[in-house]
């Protein structure tokens, strides 16, 4: 039910008192709007407190139930849930029979809290089509409301031999299961002795508990940046119960590994032309906790803070707020910096309240020119585009990056392309419709975190990186059955979205005497007002939408450059290379600093700049009188 297979139409109740509390709003872990009475609510709950209310499901089919999972409703405003209840089965909803415990009718144990999942298994299993949750005691102060999950599996029909053959999901023979921290390394490690020339595994650091961070490089030079190739990153796990990009991301090693064997055209480009590095666990301790209570056990929350209780999804430095205190205060706009905002002194203090994954995340940022990330989450079926921060701390308001379109572009392309997200006809996980906004949403539009920032907000603000949220699936941590289904409906977008960072721009900024590449030189585009920078070996990366843009080059003692690049449709970069001159005070600086000679058009152009100081001087002085 969690993960909406089971349809709205499947699941009836003998009544509810409004649509917001309808049967369709019974699943586990469904969550509530913040408004109370809206059609988003927490839960179905019965019109009556008597024991004749009841919650069905149509399986479809014969199916083999073992168990029923209940949880309470959902809500800031309210406090109902099931204390007990019976269950009843049927395969025509006409003749129904209880679930027994031996001679008696089976009392099931429901909840003491609306949000702690309770298991219970049944004493037999029992094959129906139909099963009813039957409640028996509620909460005194208030009333029958319950989510539910239920456990079974389809029986074949013994007359349809089709039936016998279990639909996978996928064509794909990967690893389709949960891994463990364990059971994760011991696959990475698989991975690359099946394709130890374009992998390459490296840990970023550890978890609170110890537990290292591992990254997985495809590339066809492993462990080197190469001139002018870009590089990408894939985040998962950040939230630890939030489990499908963990695995999504692992089942994209094995098949870009075993696609570049077989000669696939598409990934022997891809490994060729980009440097990709995966990381499927930013929050390890907080997956080993959810993991050890089960998909269906671990509910909303458990796992999804580090050991040390931290939020890394807003552990991040503000930069945000720098950025828009300096804009209101500085008169000089010509003054204002727009882009590689450093990092306050008190976030980096050893006392500071920032996970150490969090502090690994940062650098590992810092050490590699990363051009295009994504952070996989789950939850919801929605990509998230920055700002996630509103300007005036707003609990909702849109709040565009200069590069809006751009950024509006990458949530399409992954949006787009999803199986799930991009079919009319879903119905919305939770309590917003995204479909209504094609399935993109400005994070700060959704909602915000005050005086905390996101990691796309802050890989925007402090490097060069442009970076989107992805919300992967209603169900957090969905059953391993469900993984090759979840495989297919992401895996093209999660590679046509690693594409995308081959549009734009790019090129290498050159010493035009030396040829030598020049780091820190800042790229600006005329009519975006955020700047980037090269690489260390002078090479850089700038994300555009088709068009002619202005682009100029300047570097510290160099004189800045502006030349025309055109960005085509077609998915690949323009090759917009810029070679500087050095000013005549840097060039001096480094023929004195060699003892050599200094050449005749030197001396020329210093003694111009002499005149023309000499010139303003008494200029100057002459205002003055």
């Amino acid at each position: 039910m969690e993960s909406l297979r089971v349809k709205d139409d499947q699941i009836r109740a003998s009544s509810y008192q409004r649509r917001g509390l309808g049967p369709h709003r019974g699943r586990l872990n469904i969550q509530s709007g913040i408004e109370d009475g809206d059609i988003y609510d927490g839960a179905w709950c019965a019109q009556y407190k008597d024991k004749k209310q009841w919650l069905q499901v149509d399986a479809g089919k014969p199916t083999r139930f073992t168990g029923v999972i209940l949880q309470g409703r959902n809500s800031i405003w309210s406090f109902d849930l099931v204390h007990t209840y019976k269950v009843q089965l049927s395969n025509d909803t006409i003749s129904w029979k209880s679930c027994m415990n031996g001679s008696e009718e089976a009392v099931f144990e429901g909840n003491q809290d609306p949000e702690t999942p309770v298991l219970a298994a049944f004493p037999e299993s029992a094959v129906a089509r139909y099963i009813r949750i039957n409640p028996q005691t509620w909460y005194e102060n208030g009333t029958i409301c319950l989510r539910a999950e239920v456990l079974g599996c389809a029986v074949p029909d013994p007359n349809n031999i089709h039936s016998w053959q279990e639909d996978e999901g996928s064509k794909d023979k990967l690893d389709f299961r949960h891994h463990n921290y364990k059971e994760m390394r011991k696959l990475m490690k698989s991975v690359h002795e099946a394709c130890p020339d374009i992998t390459r595994i490296y840990s970023i650091g550890k978890s609170y508990m110890g537990l290292k961070l591992y990254v997985m490089e495809i590339s066809d030079n492993p462990g080197k940046h190469e001139l002018g190739e870009p590089e990408f990153r894939y985040v998962a796990g950040m939230h630890g119960n939030e489990v499908l990009g963990r695995e999504l991301l692992l089942n994209l090693m094995e098949h870009m590994c075993r696609e570049y064997k077989l000669g696939n055209p598409r990934i022997i480009q891809l490994v060729k032309e980009t440097r990709v590095h995966l990381l499927p666990s930013m929050n390890p301790d907080g997956y080993e906790m959810a993991y050890k209570k089960g998909s269906e056990l671990s509910g909303w929350a458990l796992g999804r803070y580090s050991y040390e209780g931290i939020d890394m999804n807003h552990n991040f430095a503000d930069l945000n707020s720098i950025m828009w205190d300096a804009m209101e205060l500085e008169m000089d706009k010509s003054k204002l910096i727009n882009h590689h905002f450093p990092i306050p002194a008190q976030y980096t203090s050893k006392d500071a309240f920032v996970a150490s994954e969090t502090r690994a995340v940062i650098r590992w940022m810092q050490s590699i020119p990363f051009v295009l990330s994504a952070n996989l989450h789950g939850g919801e079926l929605v990509v998230v585009y920055p700002f996630d921060m509103t300007r005036d701390w707003a609990p909702r308001e849109l709040t565009p990056t200069p590069d809006d379109s751009f950024f509006r572009w990458l949530a399409t392309a992954y949006a787009s392309t999803n199986q799930v997200m991009s079919n009319p006809d879903r119905r919305p996980c939770h309590n917003e419709d995204f479909l209504r906004h094609n399935n993109i949403i400005n994070g700060a539009d959704w909602h915000t975190v005050p005086g905390s920032a996101c990691m796309n907000d802050f890989s925007y603000l402090h490097t060069n990186c442009f970076e989107v949220t992805v919300e992967l699936s209603c169900d957090k941590f969905p059953h391993a059955s469900e993984l090759p289904r979840e495989w297919e409906n992401n895996k093209e977008s999660l590679l046509v979205y690693m594409e995308q960072v081959h549009r734009g721009i790019k090129g290498v900024v050159r010493d035009k005497d030396t040829e030598a590449g020049i780091a820190d030189a800042v790229i600006k585009v005329d009519g975006i007002d955020h700047h980037i920078r090269s690489a260390f070996d002078g090479d850089y990366w700038r994300l555009l939408n088709p068009g002619d843009y202005e682009v100029t080059v300047s570097a510290e003692g160099y004189i800045p450059v502006t030349r025309s690049c055109g960005v085509h449709y077609e998915p690949y970069p323009t090759i917009c290379d810029f070679r500087l001159t050095k000013t005549a005070k840097h060039r001096l600086r480094g023929i004195l600093a060699r003892g050599g000679k200094i050449p005749k058009d030197l001396k020329l152009r210093l003694r111009q700049l002499r005149q023309q100081k000499t010139r303003k001087v008494r200029e100057r002085r002459q205002n003055r009188r």
